[in-house]
């Protein structure tokens, strides 16, 4: 088994997609846009989308041993949307493996209190139906997750949650740096870049579409999709979920090593949780409902 306490101080695989990252995004919004928008579009949601994976990363503790380091490297809010320090916040909260798929204490669900669905009208449910689609994920989930997101938000916020306060203030400099981008530097309309943004969300909404499922044992809840093509690497191996569940500290050029050599364990570690590639995803769940949106087993809780 590949070493894990062997970290180099400087995760140079890591700066580079951050090199990478950052590059996509400036040729994306400026030349790209200028000469063709479309392909200025695709590029920034392929950057917006890194930006994401690479955040994730940072929240981790990568690449430096500093957390103030590493999370410079990311404090553009280029996807505008989620600041960084509630979705590292909330992200850690989620890392309890004990409480995955929980409609209450975990903060990434997507799975609603039976109790709750109940009651929620006709019209809402079959929105949340479609959502359970891949298909519906990548259109409303991004909208979806959102209302969710400022909802809970604003809940936190009524409790006196301090650090609610303080990431969404955090997040003010962080969007008006990309205001100003955007205005002085940028050759792309406003509307597309938000289109790009919107468009970068859904592309996530494709790493998180199943990667917990509802199981009796909360080893059982995190999924393995073994694929190495264009999407994995935009999410830096996190299809991979179980391995970086099982080891959060360890980078993400790291997991598919820890993976091949212990196939088997990880495998029954997580009940053989299992599709061979993001194309069977598509295949199987593009336009059928993957679980239902009440949460199956909480009855049983």
């Amino acid at each position: 088994m590949a070493d894990l306490r062997r970290a180099p101080r400087i995760e140079w695989p890591t700066l580079g997609f951050l090199a990478l990252c950052y590059g996509l995004y400036g040729v994306g919004t400026v030349w790209a846009a200028a000469w063709f928008l479309p392909l200025g579009i695709a590029m920034t949601v392929v950057a917006l989308a890194l930006h994401s994976s690479l955040s994730h990363e940072v929240l981790h503790g990568h690449p430096f041993a500093a957390r103030l380091a590493n999370e410079a490297l990311v404090f553009p809010a280029v996807g505008l949307f989620i600041p960084y320090l509630r979705f590292r916040d909330t992200h850690l909260a989620h890392h309890q493996d004990s409480v995955l798929t929980d409609p209450y204490d975990d903060p990434e669900t997507n799975f609603l209190d039976p109790a709750r669905w109940q009651r929620m009208p006709l019209l809402l449910r079959r929105v949340h139906d479609f959502n359970n689609t891949l298909l519906g994920r990548l259109l409303v989930g991004p909208v979806l997750g959102q209302v969710a997101f400022m909802a809970s938000e604003w809940r936190e916020l009524r409790r006196g949650n301090t650090a609610v306060l303080v990431g969404w203030l955090m997040h003010i400099p962080a969007v008006i740096l990309v205001i100003w981008w955007l205005v002085a530097v940028a050759q792309m309309p406003v509307w597309a870049y938000l289109l790009s943004a919107y468009v970068a969300l859904s592309v996530l909404k494709i790493r998180t579409f199943l990667e917990h499922q509802a199981h009796a044992k909360a080893r059982g809840r995190t999924v393995i999709i073994d694929d190495r093509g264009p999407l994995a690497w935009i999410f830096l191996n996190n299809n991979l979920h179980v391995v970086h569940h099982m080891h959060p500290r360890v980078p993400w050029y790291r997991l598919p090593l820890l993976f091949r050599e212990n196939r088997g364990r990880y495998l029954m570690r997580n009940e053989g949780y299992y599709f061979r590639s993001y194309g069977e995803v598509f295949r199987r769940y593009f336009l059928r409902r993957k679980d239902p949106v009440a949460h199956p087993l909480w009855s049983e809780k």
